[in-house]
């Protein structure tokens, strides 16, 4: 279990680097914590203090990468690069994860990112559930690793994490 003070320091740097639309409240983002298929890798700073971190869930059949984050001012030293790698280690199942769909250079270099450690960008029309309340969904993309979902592994994905991760009920699925 991580410690509260390293929870802290991760929730900081979650609400530095996402829109408050693309992570939870503190205290849902939190409880978490007890779910035994959500993970939290972290890299520290010499001082101990957590300067990059990659939130993950292991389902039976994939794993999904849900938040990866480095601190702004480190960007771009390949931080990133090593936790999604000791993360693509831990498990030889299949990869999963959401993106914005590249329509400007920034999500671009996000996309190209991800394909570089092999991830695909998949094709079919996704929409991340609200993490708050009175929040509408976000349309993004799914990438995959290692390779392209079809159709059918598409749908038991997103099944799946609307399911395990958004805690929607079959009839609340949003569909595409």
């Amino acid at each position: 279990m991580i410690q509260q003070e390293k929870f802290d320091q991760v929730f900081d740097l979650m609400k530095a680097s996402f829109p408050e639309s693309e992570y939870r409240d503190y205290n849902n983002q939190k409880k978490l914590l007890s779910d035994q298929r959500y993970h939290l890798l972290t890299e520290e700073n010499k001082q101990g203090e957590v300067i990059a971190f990659l939130a993950g869930w292991e389902f039976e059949t994939f794993r999904y990468v849900e938040n990866i984050a480095v601190s702004p001012s480190i960007r771009g030293g390949g931080i990133g690069k090593q936790l999604m790698e000791r993360f693509m280690r831990q498990s030889t199942l299949p990869i999963v994860l959401e993106v914005e769909d590249p329509q400007d250079d920034l999500q671009r270099r996000r996309v190209r990112f991800y394909e570089r450690l092999g991830f695909c960008l998949g094709e079919f029309k996704y929409v991340q559930p609200p993490l708050r309340e009175g929040i509408p969904g976000l349309p993004l993309c799914i990438m995959s690793y290692p390779e392209k979902l079809s159709a059918s592994q598409f749908e038991h994905v997103r099944d799946v994490l609307y399911r395990e991760v958004y805690n929607l009920h079959r009839l609340s699925i949003p569909r595409s």
